[in-house]
């Protein structure tokens, strides 16, 4: 048997080194780091809705740490935040969803109704989708790109009025009801639900005042409404005007002794600390999470981050609103990247909007925010809310203690379908 000829195997040697080389080599290097996703963020830190806007603001903040430290992101891609303070002011509000379109991000989440409706119609004409912490039937009737993480104000009044009925009201006929309102979408979701369904559950709306955000005295509003002896006064608002309404029903004597409930802008903390608890003893809420402390699996981390990045905020449940709500925003990467690749949803354009929509929000069914507040679903085509259920709760010695253990539904009301919607 001959030998190869020497220069052979030479040649042969130099191929095999290079081989094992570039192997080494590869199989040294470090892995492709992952690209971070952006979403983005419209906050009230500041303003007239600070009171709402900054616990929940530094809720979603705070997870969002929780979640790119702790959970090492969405199948190790960090989350970017890009986020901006509205000053509860509509043109800013409109503003920031253009900027941060052009930011690049995947969705944005809105905090407060009144944002989003100067906001929809900007990022609905864009194919922009996007998630409302505090909704309003507006924002998601007729369905379009806009989702609400929680049920609406009008939800709020439809579960009370039910659990009035069922719980509190004796009387014979049907109970007189005033609603005192802020005069944006806060207020308008309780007006439209009044008026489509009060009829059909047995309510006689009497009474229908407006009042503002920085409202400094609803005396003659509430002077009106003692004229017409009502059973309930409902009012939905943010904590500043709702806490100055109490002072001034309790100064007219209408409270203790009129029913008094409210939607869950306003029925916080920070309502009871403005107002003080002797004034708000024995009022009604409607709230869509848990309460502070309840033995949930999610409660712990959440107290546990809270405590110690914003203890300002510790017994807050709009804190645990702006939490779950990045739980959200995971959650819907999470499901857009089972069929959407990295690179694509990076990019941030419409085409990546389409995406993160198609596949991430439309595929969140059943999501357990840790038990926060009711299961997440936004597989209904129709039905543009998250969260479908609310607890009823009351004050009691300064403390929101839940009057309801299970969650009460509420109904999706198909607002389009009515002629004056809208109008």
């Amino acid at each position: 048997m001959k030998k190869a000829p020497f220069a052979v195997v030479i040649t042969l040697l130099l191929v095999f080194s290079f081989i094992f080389t570039n192997v080494l080599a590869c199989s040294n290097q470090t892995p492709t780091p992952k690209k971070p996703l952006k979403v983005g963020f419209s906050i009230p830190l500041t303003g007239r809705a600070a009171e709402k806007g900054a616990p929940i603001g530094q809720g979603q903040l705070d997870a969002m740490k929780y979640i790119n430290d702790e959970l090492g992101g969405v199948d190790g891609n960090k989350i970017e935040v890009a986020w901006y303070d509205t000053n509860y002011d509509a043109p800013k509000a409109t503003a920031i969803v253009k900027k941060l379109m052009e930011d690049g991000c995947l969705f944005f989440t809105v905090v407060a109704s009144a944002d989003m409706s100067a906001s929809k119609e900007i990022a609905n004409r864009a194919g922009f989708p996007g998630m409302v912490c505090f909704s309003s039937p507006s924002l998601t009737h007729p369905p379009q790109h806009i989702y609400a993480q929680l049920p609406d104000y009008g939800d709020d009044w439809a579960a009370f009025s039910r659990y009035y009925l069922k719980n509190i009201w004796k009387g014979p006929g049907k109970p007189k009801m005033a609603l005192e309102l802020l005069s944006n979408s806060t207020g308008y979701g309780v007006r439209d639900a009044a008026r489509a369904a009060a009829d059909e559950l047995g309510i006689e709306i009497i009474a229908v005042e407006e009042h503002s955000a920085t409202t400094i005295s609803e005396t003659d509003a509430l002077t009106r409404i003692k004229a017409k002896n009502p059973d309930i006064l409902f009012i939905s608002s943010t904590p500043a005007p709702t806490a100055i309404l109490l002072k001034n029903a309790s100064d007219l004597k209408m409270i203790p002794g009129l029913t008094v409930a409210c939607a869950h802008a306003s029925f916080t903390k920070a309502l009871i600390d403005s107002a003080g608890k002797d004034v708000c003893q024995d009022v009604y809420g409607v709230y869509p999470t848990v309460n502070w402390g309840d033995n949930v699996p999610g409660m712990a981390k959440m107290v546990e981050y809270g405590k110690a990045r914003h203890p300002e905020y510790t017994g807050n449940n709009d804190y645990m609103i702006g939490w779950a709500s990045s739980l959200i925003n995971a959650e819907i990467i999470k499901q857009a990247l089972k069929t959407s690749s990295v690179d694509a949803l990076a990019k941030g354009d419409a085409t990546a909007w389409q995406l993160v929509e198609k596949n991430g929000f439309l595929n969140v069914k059943g999501y357990d925010v840790g038990g926060l507040h009711g299961p997440v679903d936004f597989s209904d085509p129709v039905d543009k809310r998250g969260s479908k259920s609310v607890k009823i709760f009351q004050i009691k010695s300064g403390q929101m203690v839940a009057l309801t253990t299970d969650w009460v539904d509420a109904p999706n009301i198909k607002y389009e379908t009515l002629d004056w919607f809208g109008k």
